[in-house]
């Protein structure tokens, strides 16, 4: 049985995982075993919010980061813009930002808006 816990193995992984969210690169032979499984997480992660790679590569990529902006979007009561997202990553994106909604405090908003305004930031 491996040591999963060895620092080995969990550079391995994650060296596989973060090549597995790039959907331009194809899993390298002759990999460990901690590799190949990252590589294969960080697929399934990156599929999970872009679409499978065979129905194409779309034109931008989806992101937890991306997702958490249009969470935060929501929560702020912000319209967004999904230009150039396909209708795959548009249902993902809408479910972040719909759970953002859900949460929405007008008072938080508006406190916000007074902030970036007293800074000279105006939001269109």
């Amino acid at each position: 049985m491996k040591n999963i816990f060895s620092p080995v193995y969990r550079q391995d992984y994650l060296q596989g995982f973060s090549n597995g969210l790039n959907p331009y690169l194809k899993i390298e032979e002759n990999q460990s075993d901690a590799y190949v499984f990252g590589f294969n997480q960080g697929r399934l992660d990156y599929e999970r919010m872009n679409g499978k790679i065979i129905h194409g590569i779309p034109k931008l990529i989806v992101t937890n980061k991306v997702l958490e902006d249009f969470l935060l979007a929501g929560m702020l009561g912000i319209s967004i813009n999904d230009d150039d997202y396909t209708a795959f990553q548009i249902d993902v994106i809408s479910k972040w930002y719909q759970s953002g909604i859900e949460k929405y405090n007008p008072y938080q908003s508006s406190y916000l808006l007074a902030i970036l305004e007293e800074n000279g930031i105006d939001i269109i």
